[in-house]
């Protein structure tokens, strides 16, 4: 008997983002999501992660006003997701209470009806609070572990004994949840280990229990970490469509309907009609300039665990700085600095402290120059790494940065902060003259300088499109 997968579209978000660096303007693509509903395709991933920031950093759009699109194109029986980092919510920075609870009830309010929710130091303590808000705001929570495989002669954490370990944290704190996602935002877990991961959480959840897993293809083995996830029970996987599917991004739709082919799985879906949708893409996204890395397998993620989603957003930047001569020695830098930093895993926003400290390295010799980011990350200030980091490293950051290192609670410490928050965002907006609405309350929280500078209508365009 053939098993129907279900599968998530996340050409719209995480396609955009590992190919485009998440800049796309929405009515370019509302004509492909429109060809993807006519398709069938109605479990879609519909913002959150940089597609929030970056429509306000680049595109000139308020990212409520492109999920109100999204949901008014789909129609309101489609399944629509976002993607949600903890107590950073949607920015990279982590937030207080307030504003945490604040984001659950504003993405209700915009047409999304599940947010994955994850962690990348997989400290469960930074979901409690964010999953309970999510299920109170009415919405789907889709409680995450966060994978990736370890640069190779690295132990310690990322195995299947430590996913497992990261579940039952997550059970015994009563988060409320209705999905778990496992998922490898670097595409480097090795497919046994995803299949080891997943056959003992089949075991250890309820039985019915919905489980979902999500890789990309930057270290070329995506389509065969998927078929092991469902040989070990998964219930879904995750998958693009052309133009922005392979490489950085997920598999494309066509690509796994043809690897199940024969295997006892098979997607649900019209092939014929997705075919078509694609057409409708490409032709959408002609006029976007695609970075050559963006559709490649990079061969050394799994020494240096980049994720698709971030890779290309910092190539872009490395272009636009003259300095994109030094990428590969940035790549290669970047094994010695996950190895020293604890194994935090090499999601948003762990990755872009990851790449931070190995440009620094590369730019200013090694551990000459802490970045801010990844030095508190060491300190404690994001939550507890998987392992210690380096003793060496700890003491470079404390000094450099003038912190002592600390045990307490991001959230904790944030509740107590002034600067963040509600209250310190209506501040902020008074004394720019700016509405005080949920929605600028929260941009301002989350986007800070660059949320304002939307607001008062000075946002800069940052669209990479080819020359005419």
């Amino acid at each position: 008997m053939t098993k129907r997968i279900d599968f998530m579209c996340t050409a719209f978000r995480d396609g955009f983002q590992s190919v485009y660096g998440a800049r796309v303007q929405t009515p370019d693509f509302l004509p492909a999501l429109e060809a993807a509903r006519d398709a069938g395709i109605s479990y879609l991933e519909a913002g959150g992660g940089a597609r929030f920031q970056s429509l306000f950093f680049y595109c000139q759009e308020n990212a409520f006003d492109m999920m109100d699109a999204f949901r008014s194109t789909v129609g309101p029986e489609a399944n629509l997701q976002t993607l949600s980092r903890g107590v950073n919510v949607v920015g990279l920075e982590s937030q207080p209470s307030d504003i945490v609870r604040l984001h659950a009830e504003l993405f209700k309010k915009h047409g999304m009806t599940a947010i994955r929710n994850f962690d990348a130091l997989n400290d469960v303590e930074n979901l409690v609070h964010s999953g309970r808000c999510i299920v109170e705001a009415g919405l789907k929570h889709q409680v995450t572990v966060t994978m990736m495989e370890l640069p190779p002669g690295c132990v310690g954490a990322h195995d299947a004994d430590f996913y497992e370990r990261v579940l039952r944290q997550i059970l015994d704190a009563d988060i409320p949840y209705d999905a778990v996602c496992f998922i490898d935002a670097s595409g480097s877990a090795v497919p046994s280990n995803v299949h080891e991961t997943i056959k003992p959480a089949r075991k250890l959840l309820h039985k019915g229990a919905y489980i979902h897993f999500h890789t990309h293809d930057t270290a070329g083995v995506a389509v065969q970490a998927n078929l092991a996830a469902l040989e070990a029970g998964a219930d879904a996987i995750d998958l693009s469509l052309a133009p922005v599917s392979g490489g950085t991004s997920q598999p494309d739709v066509l690509v796994m309907w043809h690897a199940l082919r024969g295997t006892g799985f098979a997607l649900d879906v019209d092939i014929e009609k997705v075919r078509e949708a694609e057409a409708v893409f490409k032709d959408g996204m002609k006029d976007y300039y695609v970075p050559p890395e963006a559709l490649a397998v990079e061969p050394l993620i799994p020494w240096s665990p980049m994720p698709g989603g971030a890779l290309t957003a910092n190539t872009q930047m490395m272009r636009d700085n003259g300095i994109m001569d030094r990428y590969a020695e940035v790549l290669d830098a970047m094994s010695d600095v996950v190895r020293r930093g604890g194994f935090g895993t090499s999601v948003t926003p762990v990755s872009q402290f990851y790449f931070q400290q190995a440009l620094n390295n590369v730019m200013f010799g090694p551990w000459e120059k802490i970045a801010d980011p990844y030095g508190r990350m060491v300190l404690g200030y994001f939550g507890k790494t998987p392992t210690a980091p380096d003793p060496e490293v700890v003491k470079k950051a404390s000094e450099q940065l003038g912190l002592e290192p600390t045990t307490r609670a991001p959230l904790a410490m944030n509740d107590e902060d002034p600067t963040k928050g509600v209250a310190a965002a209506k501040k902020t907006l008074q004394e720019h003259g700016l509405p005080e609405t949920d929605e600028n309350v929260f941009i301002v929280a989350t986007c800070t300088d660059k949320g304002v500078a939307f607001l008062k209508g000075e946002a800069t365009l940052g669209v990479r499109k080819n020359a005419a």
